[in-house]
């Protein structure tokens, strides 16, 4: 997705952080609804992407159609992205698809207790959808089972769940998608994605900090506890030693970046000279 139907995404993300903190599994099951039906009419996607229509006209069409039938907040979002022009009639349930796994990847994050084996809701989910790709690709006869065309997709979902009975239930969401709807790709490729997606927003939660020598016990406490309330979250923190900076520290979380390194500090001078 490029061009103007990645900006339409890209602000409709934006959009959607506001309702993450407080996200359920049902939104994404009812935005992952909308998108099946979206998938099941070709003239569906042509009138909501339709640029000779304004975007309330097409809004318009999205609440007609699913007013009652799922929650408000998913006709909200999927009215918003009707709103939104989109260069091609595929684009718009690629972005709706982003979307509900966004909603479901959220779900994880949001659970508050770490488990008792140390990892948080996220990494649970990375792995829950790293073991059933592990066991899907590596047989093939199960590859064809989940593909098979005249298997109705309650039956997929249903066979996908023995193969990882114990994963979370943001986990089966997000493989029963992929099993019952995987919009030409294989099974284990939209998995992959989704797990992809997750670690995109875990990494928003984990600074890697660049630094000449390493830090005493005493700086990573006041760096933690620091960034910590900076951020307003706990982060997990990965400390590299880089003899290239010369001195100082650099710090990047997510897409944010903070360099106090002599090598930036000289660069930034050598350009000011150059004029």
């Amino acid at each position: 997705m490029a061009g103007v139907s990645s900006g339409s995404l890209t602000a409709a993300l934006v959009a959607l952080e506001a309702k993450l903190p407080f996200a359920s599994l049902q939104l994404a099951k009812d935005l992952f609804g909308i998108l099946g039906t979206v998938d099941s009419s070709a003239g569906l996607r042509r009138a909501l992407t339709d640029p000779s229509r304004s975007g309330d006209e097409k809004s318009a069409l999205v609440k007609q159609l699913f007013s009652g039938k799922v929650s408000a907040d998913a006709v909200d979002i999927a009215s918003g992205l009707a709103g939104s022009r989109w260069a091609s009639a595929r684009d718009i349930g690629d972005a709706l698809e982003t979307l509900a796994a966004s909603v479901v990847i959220a779900v994880a994050e949001n659970k508050s207790a770490v488990s008792a084996s140390g990892i948080t809701g996220l990494e649970a989910l990375e792995n829950d959808l790293f073991s059933f790709n592990q066991v899907v690709g590596s047989s093939h006869e199960v590859q064809r089972a989940l593909s098979e065309p005249q298997a109705s997709p309650a039956a997929k979902i249903a066979l996908a769940e023995k193969f990882v009975p114990n994963v979370s239930e943001e986990a089966k969401v997000l493989i029963g998608q992929a099993v019952s709807q995987p919009r030409g790709l294989k099974v284990t490729s939209l998995v992959r994605r989704f797990a992809e997606l997750a670690a995109k927003r875990q990494q928003r939660w984990i600074a890697t900090v660049s630094v000449t020598r390493p830090l005493t016990e005493t700086q990573t406490s006041r760096l933690q506890a620091g960034l910590n309330a900076l951020y307003g979250r706990e982060l997990k923190i990965n400390v590299t030693v880089d003899p290239a900076l010369i001195g100082g520290i650099r710090i990047q979380v997510g897409d944010e970046v903070v360099d106090a390194s002599v090598i930036t500090r000289l660069g930034q001078l050598q350009r000011q000279l150059a004029g």
